[in-house]
């Protein structure tokens, strides 16, 4: 039994002895890895994430009345709201459910109650978006307790306005996109603007493994919300909807008239989308030595002009890159801390996780948690019993 498998089994189980008979129905959504493509999705460009093998689960029954109540076995403590009277407690991971019903009934979703115990294994804050994917298992949870058909883009559109506008994290699109859109042995190539997306296979030989500094950022307390204002100021200097609408050329011939912090937010932002474009096209041919060289570049980029890095994910990347089987590697999600990403020979991906790790506990002190990981499918419901049925 996996992993995956074994969480699986023990939602059910705490289930089971929570409530004396089997749920009706277990929720899964994923979390997800970047491969490149970094602060481009609220600038309306491409990214080129994967759903991970590691996803938040929900086992549910429904209730008579419209009242969600919820155990976390994550963190040892039930919690519920009154979906007719949602009200922000500004904390906790009641929130994003509540945030799920708030924009669920803005698209006039008539919601039931219902009733489970959740659990997950996608690392919180470690910028693999556990946010995304309690989301999107959230959703899940209400269609299959309401009867409602599950539109993946819908509902991934209707998880990033409850995080923007219920939790006030101004994310872009990507995290709840392949959460809910994932493809077992694929990234997936997201068009931030059209939401048009396109599935990129992973080289034949590689694997791709994802490396926790055992750092953390919060987001809504980050610089991330003010990055995201320097980009639109720099689309407005540009006069462009987006930055997604300057190509490189033009950014050159206009970066002097920049003021230097918008500029250098600005350039990273450009060459990261062409570096995406070409990362799908390599990634389809099976050139993972340019797949590599392309995520070297992209840490770099996201170090010396988004700085959003640090030092314990600066450290990390290059004790990966330095690693002879490594392709390439760089820092995955919003920065400030978290995680680094790296493709790496499938052949020597053991041996590349067991060097770096210590070599990076040597070096700073902080054990690493390194993950070696599948591209999984998007959201899903399991129907496991009619007893609870209402």
């Amino acid at each position: 039994m996996n992993t995956s498998e074994q969480l699986r089994s023990t939602v059910v189980r705490a289930f089971e002895e929570r409530f004396g008979e089997p749920p009706v129905f277990v929720a899964r959504a994923p979390g997800r890895v970047n491969l490149i493509g970094e602060h481009t999705d609220y600038n309306e460009g491409f990214v080129l994430p994967m759903a991970i093998d590691r996803a938040v689960w929900i086992a549910l029954r429904p209730r008579a009345d419209r009242k969600v109540s919820v155990y976390s076995l994550d963190f040892q403590e039930e919690d519920s709201f009154d979906i007719c009277h949602l009200a922000s407690s500004g904390k906790g991971w009641i929130e994003y459910l509540q945030a799920m019903a708030w924009a669920l009934q803005k698209k006039d979703r008539g919601l039931a109650g219902w009733e489970g115990v959740t659990a997950g294994d996608v690392p919180i804050g470690a910028g693999l978006s556990s946010s995304a994917a309690l989301e999107l298992a959230t959703a899940r949870a209400f269609a299959a307790v309401d009867g409602f058909a599950w539109n993946p883009r819908e509902m991934a559109q209707l998880a990033q306005r409850a995080e923007n506008e219920w939790v006030g994290v101004y994310c872009g699109i990507m995290d709840q996109m392949i959460s809910a859109t994932g493809e077992a042995g694929h990234a997936l190539l997201i068009d931030c603007r059209t939401l048009d997306t396109r599935s990129v296979p992973l080289p034949p030989g590689t694997a791709v493994v994802i490396l926790d500094t055992s750092t953390r950022r919060g987001l809504v307390d980050s610089a991330y919300n003010d990055r995201r204002r320097h980009c639109e100021t720099a689309a407005g200097f540009l006069h462009v909807r987006a930055l997604r609408d300057v190509d490189p050329a033009t950014f050159e011939a206009r970066s002097a008239e920049m003021e230097p912090v918008m500029r250098r937010r600005a350039r990273h932002v450009v060459t990261e989308i062409a570096r995406t474009l070409e990362a799908a096209d390599a990634l389809e041919r099976g050139d993972a030595a340019t797949v590599g060289r392309l995520m070297d570049a992209s840490h770099a980029s996201l170090r010396d002009d988004f700085e959003v890095s640090r030092v314990e994910l600066d450290t990390i990347v290059e004790l990966a890159q330095a690693h002879p089987a490594c392709y390439g590697a760089r820092m995955t999600g919003a920065g400030f801390g978290g995680c680094a990403v790296a493709l790496v020979r499938a052949d020597g991906a053991a041996a590349f996780a067991e060097g770096v790790a210590a070599d990076y506990q040597a070096r700073t002190g902080l054990e690493p948690r390194v993950y070696v990981c599948s591209a999984s499918d998007g959201a899903s419901i399991e129907p496991l019993s009619t007893a609870g049925a209402l």
